[in-house]
């Protein structure tokens, strides 16, 4: 991480922190990196006038070590009874990095949420498919590395964790696919990250998630 990129995720820390003080115990939480957070699910159960409480604590930059580091702030403090987590991509981005360790770190994520947090339910989600043909130019050698074959291999990984831990895999990409399986062109901003009309695709099948009993 940059010292950028550290200096912003501190400051995005402090102002999470700030928020839980006044934030209601016990609501949905969606957690993990930029893909999780650039999700706008509070606008969109604002525009769709839901009463649903829905805190989303992700950070762009962070790979699982650092969510295992921010526990306190990004989960804990908010004591949420349904968690979504979307962790592991820029995991995935790094190729010092192995598969292995990404997984074992995500491995830990849970348990010490097991551990703090009786009885919550946890969504684990499959990872976003990217677009190699349709991302900026900066962005193709990281996309060599964070490539599909790579993403659905991790997801297969993270499949089992779910069972592992008695937790829920969810798949709702199949909006965000287009012939290939290539994230949808007109849905990306640079090949990796979506734009919200992607998210706008995918949400009537999170939103099945959020609202079950």
């Amino acid at each position: 991480m940059t010292p950028e990129l550290k200096k912003e995720t501190d400051r995005k820390l402090q102002n999470y922190h700030q928020l839980n003080q006044s934030a209601k115990k016990g609501q949905i939480l969606f957690a993990g990196s930029s893909l999780m957070e650039m999700f706008p699910i509070e606008e969109f159960l604002q525009e769709m006038g839901s009463d649903i409480v829905i805190y989303n604590r992700g950070v762009g930059g962070y790979k699982t070590e650092d969510m295992l580091n921010a526990m306190d702030i990004c989960v804990y403090e908010l004591a949420p009874s349904r968690i979504f987590i979307n962790i592991g991509t820029n995991d995935l981005s790094d190729p010092a990095i192995s598969m292995e360790q990404m997984i074992g770190n995500y491995d830990k994520i849970l348990s010490e949420i097991e551990a703090h947090l009786p009885g919550v339910e946890l969504y684990l989600m499959a990872y976003y498919p990217v677009n190699y043909e349709a991302a900026a130019e900066e962005m193709k050698p990281c996309l060599l590395i964070r490539n599909n074959e790579k993403i659905n291999r991790a997801n297969r990984e993270v499949e089992k964790l779910a069972g592992k831990h008695h937790a829920k895999y969810i798949d709702i990409n199949d909006k965000l696919k287009d012939a290939d399986g290539n994230l949808k062109a007109e849905y990306t901003i640079e090949g990796m990250h979506i734009k919200r009309e992607g998210y706008e695709a995918i949400l009537p099948d999170i939103m099945k998630y959020v609202e079950e009993i």
